[in-house]
């Protein structure tokens, strides 16, 4: 017995999650035909791009229109002979100064940044130079609105800000208000407070239907309180969001000892506002089946101190043992019943006729 239960433990281990517990997703897409559906979006893939390949695509964007226009420059004064009459007074270059691949690409580069340092200009004896230079003033232009915007959008994205989201390792299980629950908590690390945050729950369940069909992963939603607006949260301190496992639940007629037998996975999503910058911001975790704690609740960790609240962060995970049953939700509410129709039958003074 003692060596079948780290072997269980270490087979759930290695059992591949949908979601992972930073949010991250592990789903890799392959086998894309149309690839070119990611060029018709052009600026979201760059901003998808990861930051090595981002700046390396940021580099080039310049770095070949530098060289491009530089060697159209260079060929332009080839051409023309500008390059054998340098230093002649009574020749009329089309680009000053220009007398060889370096000097064009200076020009290039000056020309573009709008540096300027006047040593090497376009002059009006050739409109092919003046048109060159409008051309790359045209697309250096698209180039920094693209490039700047794309870098503006990449640093203010609201990825960061779901790492002060944090939420509680385990979910637990135990009776509030008389019934059944499946709570877990959340808390916001920094003061800047979320706008009009909002919280979602899905289970991640293959099934096999009546038919035989076999639907793998298949998603459906956990009530958090849609109906009654408790979804919505005010997110200034540590809360915990409880889903009341009924008749709609799918964890209706499970058990402790069912859960322990079941394989699934809770992807929770957590949505809201930034209030620093206004963007939209999501933060995911996931609990599997071995996350889940029957019998259990979570410690407070908020109490009055000074005239404020005090939150004391080092008790987020904290739980402790309550008395549960270990029946299904199902269950205990058909013994409730059958115990209400007993104290109904006995109440009616019902009594056997004297002989």
């Amino acid at each position: 017995m003692e060596d079948e239960r780290p072997l269980s433990l270490a087979s759930k281990q290695q059992r591949q999650r949908y979601v992972t517990k930073v949010g991250k997703c592990q789903v890799n897409l392959g086998n894309i035909q149309e690839k070119k559906r990611f060029l018709s979006d052009i600026f979201t893939t760059i901003v998808d791009l990861k930051y090595r390949w981002f700046l390396f695509v940021f580099m080039m964007c310049y770095i070949v229109t530098w060289v491009v226009f530089g060697t159209i420059y260079f060929f332009d004064a080839w051409i023309r002979g500008d390059i054998d009459h340098i230093g002649d007074p009574e020749w009329k270059a089309c680009i000053e100064n220009v007398d060889n691949f370096i000097s064009a690409l200076l020009f290039s580069v000056e020309s573009q940044r709008t540096i300027g340092y006047g040593s090497r200009i376009v002059t009006a004896n050739c409109a092919e130079g003046v048109i060159l230079l409008m051309a790359q003033s045209i697309i250096g232009s698209m180039i920094d609105a693209l490039m700047v915007g794309c870098m503006f959008v990449k640093i203010s994205r609201p990825k960061k800000r779901a790492q002060t989201l944090i939420f509680s390792k385990n979910c637990v299980i135990s009776h509030r208000d008389e019934k059944l629950c499946l709570m877990f908590r959340i808390g916001d690390l920094r003061e800047s407070h979320m706008v009009d945050a909002k919280i979602r729950a899905k289970l991640i369940k293959s099934r096999q239907t009546k038919e035989g069909e076999f639907i793998p992963l298949e998603q459906s939603e956990l009530n958090l309180g849609y109906d009654t607006g408790e979804d919505r949260l005010f997110l200034v301190e540590p809360q915990i969001i409880c889903h009341v496992i009924n008749q709609r639940s799918p964890f209706w007629d499970m058990s402790a000892e069912s859960l322990r037998r079941e394989q699934f996975e809770i992807i929770i999503i957590l949505e809201g506002i930034v209030e620093a910058t206004g963007m939209t911001c999501q933060a995911r975790t996931s609990y599997t089946e071995d996350e889940i704690l029957w019998g259990y609740r979570f410690e407070p960790c908020m109490w009055l101190e000074k005239g404020a609240f005090r939150v004391d962060y080092s008790r987020f995970e904290l739980t402790f043992e309550v008395q549960t049953p270990a029946a299904s939700a199902k269950a205990m509410q058909e013994m409730a019943e059958l115990q209400r129709r007993g104290r109904a039958a006995t109440g009616l003074g019902w009594a056997p006729p004297p002989v």
